[in-house]
């Protein structure tokens, strides 16, 4: 029965609970390791999250013959320039935008709560009470103000503290474009055997993954804001640069966060003109069907091999346990777990074909 995979499976988790419980118990003896784990986990976050973005340029380079140290000065010029292109375009026309956004909220408001009266007037022909609804937008919104002023001083304490932490970027951007290749080799030094092949294959695997989906996500969601974009403006939409950047962020959660983005740009169009919701909608609708049927599929093809349906359900319940942070980690977080439980499959049945080759090529007895 031990040998049994169902066993086995069984026994590792319930270790993994057991060790999980003692941890949380025992968290006195671990404060001082989660407190370095924390302080670095951000830095080295967003310093991965680069080191995938701009390995294609370092690869380029290097492939023409340019050292190791000349292809990141050269990477390191390149986003020096980005931001300073940045800084003296994109950044002064945002600003603009969101000062023109906050002087327009009073009479934004005015004319949300004129478009709320109108409805509520209409209340006997629609087939629904949309008191109800309305109340709990209000009641909800009335709640997020009340959490964000009361735990101001925390966001405000956090923010210095992540500005505090972003000073270890480049150190960490720096070795991982320069060191890159000697991670998996170091990290495998202490194994031998058959675990020192899984164990290389896994951490390829895994740095493939993620190498897939950070690189190519990136690349779906610029595309989508340069597409939306040149349609707000086209239709005349204001604020349509502020709205093409705030889709592009939110495009690296994937299916769910282009929606989402589309929720302030459809807000706007109505305040706006009501017939801009129409035109707002199509852009929206077409930029999305450009999106899934041929840019993704030909910048990210099957890589990941996940279900439209997973993904959407992995997201949503991501959100419901980390928030907005979650929803951003959960697609890559599932898909190297998901990588990881195959190459465990895999050196399972290889280890299991092993053992069967040799117990089959042991001494057998004669007559004699």
């Amino acid at each position: 029965m031990t040998r049994k995979v169902w066993f086995q499976s069984g026994v590792a988790i319930i270790l993994t609970l057991l060790i999980i419980l003692l941890i949380i118990n025992v968290q006195v003896v671990f404060k001082p390791f989660i407190t370095i784990i924390v302080t670095i986990f951000f830095p080295l976050l967003l310093g991965g999250l680069l080191y995938y973005i701009t390995v294609p340029i370092q690869r380029f380079l290097e492939n023409r013959k340019a050292g190791r140290l000349v292809s990141i000065l050269a990477i390191f010029t390149i986003i020096a320039l980005v931001l300073t292109v940045l800084s003296m375009i994109i950044i002064p026309v945002v600003s603009q935008q969101v000062q023109n956004l906050v002087s327009r909220a009073p009479q934004m408001q005015r004319e949300i709560e004129e478009a709320f009266n109108f409805v509520l007037s209409q209340r006997d022909r629609l087939p629904f009470d949309p008191n109800q609804y309305i109340q709990q937008a209000l009641d909800q919104g009335s709640q997020m103000l009340s959490n964000l002023a009361s735990n101001a001083f925390t966001i405000i304490s956090s923010t210095v503290s992540v500005f505090l932490t972003i000073i270890l970027v480049p150190f960490f951007y720096f070795f991982m474009l320069k060191d890159h290749e000697k991670f998996i080799p170091s990290a495998v030094v202490p194994f031998s055997g058959n675990f020192k092949q899984f164990l290389t294959e896994l951490l390829h695997d895994v740095d493939y993954t993620l190498r897939s989906f950070i690189q190519g996500q990136v690349l779906v969601s610029s595309i989508l804001c340069v597409i939306l974009y040149i349609g707000y403006v086209i239709i005349g939409l204001d604020y349509a640069l502020l709205l093409a950047i705030f889709a592009l962020l939110l495009n690296v959660i994937p299916f769910v966060g282009p929606w989402i983005a589309f929720v302030p740009a459809a807000l706007l169009a109505v305040i706006q003109d009501p017939i801009m919701l129409v035109w707002v909608s199509i852009i929206t609708l077409a930029a999305q069907q450009i999106e899934s049927n041929l840019i993704t599929p030909n910048v990210m093809g099957q890589t990941l091999k996940l279900h439209p349906l997973t993904v959407i359900t992995v997201v949503l319940a991501a959100g419901n346990i980390a928030g907005f942070v979650g929803m951003l980690i959960a697609i890559p977080t599932y898909a190297v777990i998901k990588t990881i439980i195959q190459n465990i499959w895999r050196y399972r049945g290889r280890l299991g074909k092993t053992m069967f080759a040799d117990a089959g090529s042991g001494p057998t007895e004669k007559n004699g």
